[in-house]
């Protein structure tokens, strides 16, 4: 397949189709973003069928319906508990579930249960040896018993401090969904704000209702707004967020109390599941590093074990979805079986008892439905689950050390890029059908590589914008310009066409339903010119070069390199003296016929009919003249730079350059009766062109025309008497010549155009 030179307006497209689609991808609106999820969702669960490692020391203790059941009785089947409770269970319930995971052997218990506040109208919970203890009391204490208890809290609800200094730790139980509602993310850490105790009661006050969360920070003070008020409680503070006690209880401060004191400390609690897995690889997450702008949380652990959790700027990761609530892999029971096994133990009844949960990393979250306990939503996975799955899954993550990867916003731009790229050469290249074909054959390839990235990297490649925007966006857009705007490449085919040969000619064929091979006999003139000294300059310049290879045994190659140099400058040059008498010919209405090497071939008079064919050859080749003058002075003038050039091409051990020396034009003007039409055939093409002797004549005026003089022929010249006749008479009759292939001299005349 030749490639074909990419044109201007396609070029321009498919530059503005990328900057489109990436600029979009930086607003990234959300229905965009949505699809781009729903393309994830699709690749978690198709992620599910790929055999991937997994924990297998997690648990599951679910608060089932059967469990809220047994509670409120008091009794699971025939056994009695010793106790029952409404809505709002006892907390002796959850230090019961503590003390029997405890005696199975558990290495850590999670609760995904928020416990806000103390509750002392609960009733007390009677001991073996007849004592009693309040029932929050004893929940602490068998957390504290255990040694592994860790709590639920939020940047909302922080449990009491009798909980959390009788547990391990506490973990961010928070759910935070993705606008179409869907959990996929977590938030690796939440900084919360403990507020002194103080400022904490008078916020509760009834008459106050401060709302705690809504508080600002200016210098010097802090404003609390008011529940359902316009009203501010202003305390003032100093640098260091101090407040004074006494605004608080009065002057009167009781002993050992500081005056001043902090307002509020400020906690970091990390994810529930993370929390978890740190109990099982031994993580110190007080050292955790934690750099959010470039993404990343590098947890460390005993014997140089680290983890790196890959983050967003907002500190969240995407949960790797492994294991689902009825996965096999996760031990799972009932809440009540436990409290039955509980209450089997503190009877002695220990034969039939089991350890399920020895070594296991257990979660405590509600499985029930249509009650205040209910924590259920949509995941990737499922459109209706528990979403307490959350934890084990994060926490398998962790344990693991597998994560969900996301792809850099500078990575999604070179993907974008680089597909688009390849789909803007395929669309250009290739035919419609192919070009449609091809591209929705790569567009399938890329998928099949993001969906297999996924699976076995977890690597999340972007979709959407690739797909969507970079490929079938730019595979459209180039598809339309190619058919809608067919007209307007012919406009600049002809255009081009036209910087060749006359427009009247461009014209003319295009007008002819068929081309005709017939030609016409018209008088016309026909107009010769040749740069000269161009060979010789040609011959000077490969010459210095050679002499500057063999002077420095240059190697083959840098040798070619510097000879294709020498001949693109050579080129360049013909080029612009060519350009500079071609321009003349068509602002004096001549028709451009060809190049032949560095000589031009023009006429007048045809196709369009010009009675002034003669005088405005004459003209012409007169500018012509003049225009090659003011280009050579004009290159000259350069020649003091291309010396200061030499000298930083001659530390660089590149061949000087050639100064410019002046070139200039010879031509032969005749006029006559030629055949005139098209040559060549309907296979290989036509040119457009006129022949006969009077043709051969001018070609041979421009041969003894010299160097910058122009000669014409007594026809010519009698066309000048009649048409113009104060520009014949500045013309200065020769001897006559006998050009070669003719039997009788020839009269011609010189055209003086040398400006007065």
């Amino acid at each position: 397949m030749q490639f074909k030179q990419p044109k201007r307006a396609p070029l321009i497209l498919a530059v503005l189709v990328l900057a489109f689609v990436c600029g979009i991808r930086i607003w990234n609106p959300d229905l965009i973003d949505r699809a781009e999820r729903m393309t994830y969702d699709l690749r978690v669960r198709h992620a599910q069928k790929i055999p991937a490692p997994v924990a297998t020391n997690l648990a599951f203790v679910a608060i089932e319906d059967s469990s809220i059941a047994a509670v409120n009785s008091g009794k699971v089947g025939a056994l009695k508990l010793g106790y029952q409770s409404g809505l709002y269970w006892q907390r002796q319930i959850y230090g019961r579930l503590v003390e029997e995971l405890s005696a199975q052997g558990a290495k850590a218990v999670s609760f995904d249960v928020l416990f806000g506040e103390l509750r002392p109208d609960h009733p007390p919970v009677q001991l073996a040896d007849g004592s009693l203890i309040e029932s929050d009391e004893y929940f602490a204490a068998q957390s504290y018993r255990a040694g592994n208890v860790l709590l639920a809290g939020t940047p909302e609800v922080v449990p009491p401090d009798l909980f959390i200094t009788n547990a391990v730790a506490l973990g961010d139980i928070s759910t935070e969904k993705d606008s179409d509602g869907i959990l996929r993310r977590a938030r690796a850490f939440n900084d919360i704000r403990r507020w002194h105790y103080l400022i904490q009661k008078l916020a509760e006050l009834p008459e106050v209702k401060a709302e705690l969360s809504r508080a600002a920070f200016v210098p010097g003070k802090i404003l609390i707004p008011q529940n359902g008020t316009t009203n501010i409680i202003e305390i003032p503070v100093d640098a260091d967020n101090n407040f004074q006690v006494a605004d608080f209880i009065g002057d009167k401060l009781p002993p050992g109390m500081a005056p001043k004191a902090k307002a509020f400390t400020t906690r970091r609690i990390w994810h529930m599941g993370i929390v978890l897995a740190a109990q099982e690889l031994n993580l110190d997450l007080a050292t955790a590093d934690v750099d959010l702008p470039h993404g990343k949380i590098v947890l460390h652990g005993t014997g140089g074990l680290t983890r790196v959790i890959p983050v967003d700027r907002d500190g969240f990761f995407y949960v790797d979805w492994r294991l689902t609530p009825d996965d096999t892999r996760l031990t799972r029971a009932p809440m009540e079986f436990l409290l039955a096994q509980d209450r089997l133990r503190l009877l002695g009844e220990t034969n039939d008892l089991r350890d399920d949960f020895r070594g296991k990393l257990v979660i405590i979250g509600s499985a029930a439905q249509g009650n205040d306990l209910t924590d259920r939503g949509a995941t990737p996975l499922e459109r209706n689950t528990l979403l307490v799955s959350k934890h084990w899954n994060v926490a398998n993550s962790v344990i693991t050390g597998r994560f969900i990867q996301c792809a850099p916003l500078v990575a999604e731009f070179l993907i974008i890029v680089l597909l688009g790229a390849f789909t803007a050469i395929i669309t250009w290249q290739l035919r419609a059908v192919a070009a449609s074909v091809t591209v929705a054959l790569l567009m399938a390839a890329y998928y099949g590589a993001a969906v297999y990235a996924f699976d076995h990297f977890r690597w999340w490649l972007p979709v959407v914008y690739p797909l969507a925007g970079a490929m079938l966006a730019m595979h459209v857009v180039l598809m339309i310009n190619l058919v809608m705007f067919e007209e307007q490449d012919k406009r600049r085919v002809k255009f081009i066409f036209s910087k060749m040969i006359a427009p009247e000619v461009v014209n003319e064929l295009l007008r002819a339903e068929k081309l005709s091979l017939g030609g016409s006999h018209r008088e016309v003139t026909v107009f010769f010119a040749d740069v000269r000294g161009f060979t010789a300059l040609t011959d000077q310049r490969q010459e210095a070069v050679a002499d500057f290879i063999r002077t420095r045994q240059l190697d083959e190659a840098t040798a070619e390199k510097f000879f294709e140099e020498s001949a693109r400058e050579t080129l360049e040059t013909v080029n612009l003296y060519l350009a500079a008498v071609a321009e003349v010919i068509k602002k004096n209405g001549g028709t451009l016929d060809k190049y032949i090497g560095d000589c031009v071939m023009a006429f007048w008079n045809a196709p369009g009919a010009n009675p002034q064919h003669a005088v405005c050859a004459v003209r012409a080749a007169i500018d012509a003249q003049r225009a090659i003058n003011e280009l050579n002075l004009k290159r000259e003038a350069e020649n003091p730079g291309r010396q200061a050039e030499n000298q930083l091409r001659a530390a660089d051990g590149r061949p000087a350059l050639q100064l410019h020396t002046a070139l200039h034009l010879g031509t032969g003007i005749n006029s006559g009766l030629v055949t005139v039409g098209l040559m060549g055939s309907e296979e290989h093409g036509f040119n457009y062109t006129v022949f006969g002797r009077e043709v051969n004549l001018a070609s041979r005026l421009e041969g003894v025309s010299g160097s910058g003089r122009i000669i014409i022929s007594d026809l010519t010249y009698f066309q000048l008497l009649r048409h113009a006749p104060e520009l014949a008479a500045t013309c200065k009759e020769l001897m006559p010549v006998q050009p070669k292939g003719f039997a009788n001299p020839v009269r011609i005349y010189e055209v003086p155009w040398q400006n007065k």
